[in-house]
């Protein structure tokens, strides 16, 4: 059911994306949610390992959220010993063409933003806000 603007968060009201960018882009989760688009099913110990810099703590906490959202798949297999296979989930499949626009306006514009960013720091009497 949709809310009255007067039930909605300031923040929903000045961007309405916000709760999407929180969800979508919150540390850890393009990491994780990149390597499964990209590799497919994997155990955790893969994933760990194909995302490199994340602890083992960590990646759980993102997995059992993504999980709660509806954007990574979690398989049980009752084996001896235990096997556990994480997925991308149709949801979280439905990203993809975000990600492939953001990858996109990366490439075109990360070297703009990098002079941006030289010439920013280069200059002599920087304009201070205060």
């Amino acid at each position: 059911m949709p809310r009255s603007p007067a039930d909605t968060p300031a923040a929903e009201q000045a961007c309405p994306i916000a709760p999407v960018v929180d969800l979508v882009f919150s540390r850890w989760t393009t990491p994780i949610l990149w390597t499964l688009h990209a590799r497919g099913v994997q155990r955790f110990v893969e994933l760990h390992r194909n995302i490199g810099t994340i602890t083992p703590k960590v990646l759980t906490q993102r997995l059992r959220q993504m999980e709660r959202d509806g954007l990574v798949l979690r398989t049980y297999h009752p084996e001896v010993p235990p096997r556990v296979e994480y997925e991308i989930s149709d949801l979280g499949r439905s990203l993809a063409p975000l990600f492939a626009a953001l990858a996109d306006w990366s490439a075109e514009h990360l070297p703009e933003v990098e002079r941006a960013r030289q010439v920013f720091d280069g200059a002599e009497d920087p304009v201070t806000v205060g």
